[in-house]
């Protein structure tokens, strides 16, 4: 898909078949996420690639117990990240934004549709999400960013709504 196209098309998809992200295409959206431009280059983000059902499950249980409601926010898809940075570099949430977006368009350029859910920094300050952390190995002053749900899309691709007026201004 060429790179224009991808942004013009790409949306927010929020239901998703439960057929499994193959591994390599896995990958290749984390690696994508790996190229999104810090401040200094300072690469102050890191990324979860959340295959295994289990933790999948107890992390989507958390975003909802943060949200104060019931369900899957999740919307059903077999594939999360969660993003988060280095609370000690002053660009950390807009490095990890960089690498959600790049991650999206990733997806979409694969063929899968993905949702960036929020909630991850709720989670990951809590006693249960510091000790997930742990029992992944991940040490450090870390702040969850966000989620991007991936999968594929149960249903029609969203269409583009229209462009606000004055989106973009000419100085």
């Amino acid at each position: 898909m060429e790179l224009f196209e991808a942004i013009e098309t790409r949306r927010s998809v929020r239901s998703f078949k439960p057929d499994a992200v193959p591994h390599e295409l896995a990958d290749k959206i984390a690696k994508a996420g790996t190229f999104a431009a810090t401040g200094r280059n300072a690469q102050s983000p890191i990324i979860i690639q959340i295959e295994n059902r289990e933790l999948r499950d107890r992390i989507s249980k958390m975003n909802a117990a943060v949200m104060g409601a019931d369900g899957d926010p999740f919307y059903g898809a077999p594939l999360i990240f969660a993003v988060l940075a280095d609370r000690t570099v002053s660009t950390h949430v807009y490095d990890g934004s960089l690498v959600i977006g790049s991650m999206m368009l990733a997806a979409h350029a694969l063929g899968l549709g993905s949702c960036w859910i929020h909630r991850a920094k709720e989670e990951f300050d809590s006693e249960e999400g510091k000790e997930i952390l742990r029992e992944l190995g991940i040490t450090g002053d870390y702040e969850g960013i966000g989620h991007l749900a991936v999968g594929y899309p149960a249903g029609e691709y969203p269409e583009a709504k229209p462009r606000k007026n004055r989106y973009i201004i000419k100085a």
